[in-house]
């Protein structure tokens, strides 16, 4: 069984001739990570940060994604070498690492993709999904060539150091959080604000300088055409549980009348 390099997110935005366009799936369903997969979206992100995501519901999304034409990146809560080297272990491919501030962080997580002595990930790949169990012929010494490892600048620290982010070794991409990155500038909840919007494409402009892609979260649809007519490589554009949030909320709203007031239930507890 060869390994699939093809699988990885940055051989597919070195190859790409257009931005790639994403979603993320934040439920835990793998039969929802199923059903966006099919969507004809270039990626998915599966979110184990503001998700409740853990091991197991990641490994079955990652089985229910594998069948289709779309690649799977995957968020861990933190920046942590343990839950990195579980991640990867698992199969999971390419990585977005949240919070990164500076050039030590960006090369701890790039160092918990590794086996040593150019990392220190833990070696394990005969109980493994990512090495099918040892099937994958090599895969010790040729596992590097199909992870990605994409960092998340959130906050105004990230934004003053993002060249030198860029230059770390084995930082394949950045990607940009502009909720996160308004809350650190003073402006939460205020995504659109000029400020933010400024600090966003100066990290755009960082990546292309530098030859790596970039990417942004951008939910209004304006706002992430903005972002691509000013360099973003790959973007994210909603969330499966805002769609399905905001579609039934549509619905409720073309069908109650707005006097309408629900009756309590009234829940009977026998003893």
């Amino acid at each position: 069984m060869p390994l699939r390099i093809e699988d990885s997110f940055r051989a597919a935005l070195g190859a790409a001739n257009r931005p790639l366009a994403g979603m993320w799936v934040c439920s835990g369903s793998p039969l929802i990570a199923e059903l966006c997969a099919g969507s004809g979206l270039d990626w998915l992100l599966v979110d184990a940060e503001h998700s409740p995501n853990g091991l197991e519901s990641i490994l079955a999304q990652l089985q229910a994604i594998h069948g289709y034409p779309v690649h799977a990146l995957v968020r861990p809560p933190v920046n942590d070498t343990v839950m990195i080297k579980q991640y990867l272990d698992l199969g999971v491919q390419n990585l977005l690492i949240p919070m990164i501030n500076s050039v030590a962080e960006a090369e701890a997580a790039v160092a918990a993709t590794r086996y040593p002595p150019q990392g220190v990930r833990g070696v394990g790949s005969a109980l493994a999904r990512a090495a099918r169990w040892n099937r994958v012929p090599d895969y010790l010494a040729k596992a590097d060539e199909t992870i990605s490892v994409i960092v998340q600048i959130e906050s105004t620290a990230a934004v003053d150091a993002v060249d030198d982010i860029l230059k770390v070794d084995g930082v394949d991409a950045v990607f940009v959080g502009p909720s996160d990155l308004a809350a650190s500038m003073g402006l939460l909840g205020q995504q659109e604000h000029p400020e933010v919007r400024a600090a966003v494409e100066h990290c755009l402009t960082a990546a292309r300088a530098a030859g790596k892609p970039s990417g942004v979260n951008a939910f209004n649809l304006d706002t992430a055409q903005h972002y691509l007519d000013n360099g973003a490589d790959f973007i994210l554009v909603g969330a499966d549980v805002a769609l399905l949030a905001r579609g039934s909320e549509a619905l409720a709203a073309k069908f109650i009348p707005e006097d309408a007031v629900a009756e309590p239930v009234e829940i009977k507890t026998s003893y």
